[in-house]
């Protein structure tokens, strides 16, 4: 194909996606290999279609008409693309997973995941972003919600989930979401599936009493 074949599609592409999208070579895969997809990527940066995070990772801009300037790129967005252009399985862990989740209004300072790649450490802007590796197994066979949700159990701690807690999960899930945790989360860490257990069976205006 020629180049400005593929760079109209990728350039086209790009124009579809919602603003905010980000990108990595990866993503393109279907159009070119990787070492083509990244000049037209950085052509693409010229052309202020692209927005460049970091090497080899670019977003479509967000522009915030109110404060009259461009909206940074998601930490959570970034570290998928990453996951992505590697091939790793990752989830939000810790204090990540809580805000992802609305059980915290706080920022993390550190985006930390759990990977089945290696450990690494990426930053951009004032944002870090960390991932640690974990067995496959524990991240592999489950979905994104329910892997995020085991995550939160643990970063909370036995003695600190509350039915607040508890409301706030079941409100956040499908039925299908909760009878997937349900079915997915048996081997998980007995005192996590008990409260697993609690969020799948209760319906969302009921908060249930577990102390």
């Amino acid at each position: 194909m020629e180049r400005s074949n593929y760079l109209n599609e990728i350039r086209q592409k790009i124009i579809e996606s919602e603003k905010g999208t980000v990108f990595v070579a990866s993503d393109f895969a279907d159009i070119s290999d990787n070492m083509k997809v990244g000049v037209c990527l950085s052509r693409l940066e010229n052309e202020k279609l692209l927005r460049r995070i970091m090497r080899g990772v670019y977003d479509k801009p967000e522009y915030n008409s109110f404060l009259q300037e461009y909206i940074e790129p998601s930490p959570d967005k970034v570290a998928n693309a990453i996951a992505r252009n590697y091939g790793w399985t990752i989830v939000p862990c810790g204090d990540t997973a809580l805000n992802l989740l609305g059980l915290s209004t706080q920022v993390p300072a550190i985006w930390l995941y759990v990977s089945d790649g290696p450990y690494k450490e990426y930053s951009f802007n004032n944002t870090t972003i960390k991932f640690k590796h974990t067995a496959n197994k524990e991240i592999s066979k489950l979905s994104y919600k329910t892997s995020l949700v085991i995550q939160a159990l643990k970063a909370l701690g036995k003695e600190n989930i509350d039915n607040n807690v508890i409301v706030k999960l079941t409100k956040g899930l499908t039925d299908d979401e909760k009878k997937n945790m349900l079915n997915e989360a048996k081997s998980t860490t007995s005192w996590i599936y008990e409260y697993i257990k609690s969020i799948a069976r209760s319906p969302a205006n009921k908060s249930q009493d577990l102390n």
